[in-house]
């Protein structure tokens, strides 16, 4: 934690020699200048506590872009005006995002985005496999898979998490069916299904 200007102001002036030279009454010139020096030093040492925080991608506010840059973001998957919240959640999938092919890994992916989703395979009916009662899927079926979503997400402002001038609430789906359209395997046939 960082230490306040008082604190730094104590340290500099019991560091101070013993001696005429050295004034230690509190309208002398020499106790001005060791206020002035602590109040940088205490600036400093919290611009320092600041850089912990931009150390990490999920707590990041002002080198948010440097990370995008680093990340390779923007992508053709992000809108334009994205709120901190949303450009903060594409650098976490990005990084978080290792690859993969499984249901598991899709809801994950759109965890990271912001969404919560589940996945629904097509298999077509089979003979001595499939029961009666089950839907009746072709061959054609086969590589289709459905992401299942609310109607729509909604995005709250979130103190901490929002910058200023950002709106109150943004909502769409458009981002996460980029991203899965982008990462789905090549031979697959993803459908979005919304609402109830």
């Amino acid at each position: 934690m960082a230490m306040n200007g008082q604190e730094y102001a104590e340290q500099l002036d019991a560091l101070l020699p013993q001696g005429l030279a050295w004034p230690r009454e509190s309208d002398a010139r020499m106790r001005d200048l060791t206020r002035g020096l602590a109040e940088e030093f205490a600036r400093v040492d919290a611009r320092g506590d600041d850089l912990l925080r931009e150390v990490l991608p999920s707590t990041t506010i002002e080198m948010l872009s440097d990370w995008e840059r680093v990340a390779g973001l923007p992508d053709a998957c992000v809108p334009s005006g994205q709120t901190m919240q949303e450009r903060r959640a594409a650098l976490l999938s990005r990084l978080a995002g290792t690859g993969g092919q499984s249901i598991a890994f899709f809801i994950e992916l759109a965890a990271y985005l912001g969404f919560t989703i589940t996945i629904t395979e097509f298999r077509p009916f089979r003979a001595g496999v499939s029961h009666a009662g089950d839907a009746l899927y072709n061959d054609l079926w086969r590589h289709a898979w459905r992401v299942n979503g609310p109607e729509t997400t909604v995005i709250e402002f979130r103190a901490g998490l929002s910058a200023a001038g950002e709106p109150l609430r943004k909502w769409g789906n458009e981002l996460l069916e980029c991203v899965l359209n982008r990462v789905k395997p090549a031979h697959t046939v993803l459908l979005f299904g919304y609402g109830g």
